[in-house]
């Protein structure tokens, strides 16, 4: 028995896999996609740095695909260049966040200039957002130069909006790429070929069916982290696999592994977890390369969970 989320659908998953288990239910093997299981790790507010930090590779990701890095960053390759990003966001910029306005004038200055580096950015825009950028702010100006802006599912994508000097996209370049032909193909594959024939609202993504959900968290971030250790610690067979696109904005990758590093499992639970990174964005399905890539990687994963 196999669970499959994608997105919000990997909140789901991972609180229906602890749900489950204690109904006598248990999966040989979970498959999240695009993952955000601890919302702390991606919404940015007032006293919460924590994204800030993980989102930062995913904005190196983005500088280096649109060419935007120094001339050495830029002649390595994707991977190489985003363990710098991953190193030092854990370490120097984790601390610079940490101290706040404790920061020296000289340690402020070394940040600022590392920031630039790794993301693209101007120091002045750096330094005028206080270290810390939010991702609309990032979409926006990486790439205002030619009056483009970028995606949020998947940062390769730019978009044009009414003003370049705004604040914020007006829109995710991404979302409207491949929202019409996923309305039209889906309408079409379950009015012809399955013979379903409704004239109810179609959601391709949020809308009507969100509202009513529960996170079962008030004054806190929702994390459904907690049910997925659950899940492990009663069905210590149960297999997880994780894919991640790399140019993602939504659920970054760098969060989603901080998510599953702050789980306290155990080591023989660790070892049941595999990883798949794709150069990609959230849908990393319609990247050619990256589609045959995750079949791969998914039908090795179905072998592998049938395993003790």
């Amino acid at each position: 028995l196999y669970l499959v989320g994608e997105s919000y659908g990997t909140t789901r998953a991972a609180g229906l896999a602890g749900y489950l288990v204690d109904r006598g239910i248990a999966f040989n093997g979970v498959l999240l996609i695009s993952t955000i299981l601890n919302f702390q790790t991606a919404l940015f507010a007032n006293g919460n740095d924590l994204p800030f930090q993980l989102m930062l590779p995913s904005y190196t990701a983005t500088a280096w695909y649109h060419k935007k890095l120094p001339a050495d960053l830029q002649r390595k390759p994707l991977r190489e260049v985003l363990t710098e990003a991953e190193r030092w966001a854990t370490n120097d910029y984790n601390v610079a966040l940490a101290k706040g306005d404790r920061l020296t004038g000289a340690e402020r200055q070394k940040v600022v200039d590392q920031m630039a580096r790794l993301t693209g950015l101007s120091k002045t825009f750096i330094e005028q957002n206080h270290l810390r950028v939010e991702l609309n702010k990032f979409n926006k100006e990486l790439i205002r130069d030619q009056k483009r802006s970028t995606g949020r599912l998947d940062s390769r994508f730019t978009g044009i909006d009414a003003r370049p000097a705004g604040d914020s996209p007006d829109f995710d370049p991404s979302m409207t790429a491949i929202r019409p032909p996923y309305t039209a193909a889906f309408n079409q594959y379950v009015r012809s070929e399955l013979g379903y024939k409704n004239d109810a609202t179609y959601y391709i993504l949020g809308g009507g069916f969100t509202a009513p959900w529960n996170m079962n968290a008030e004054n806190t971030y929702a994390d459904t982290s907690v049910a997925l250790r659950s899940a492990f610690n009663k069905n210590p067979f149960m297999k997880l696999f994780v894919a991640y696109g790399y140019y993602d904005m939504a659920t970054p990758y760098f969060a989603a592994e901080y998510t599953l590093d702050h789980m306290n499992l155990d080591a023989s639970h660790k070892a049941n977890i595999k990883h798949a990174y794709y150069e990609a964005g959230h849908m990393m399905y319609i990247d050619v390369k990256s589609l045959a890539g995750l079949k791969k990687d998914v039908a090795a994963f179905l072998q592998f969970a049938q395993t003790k």
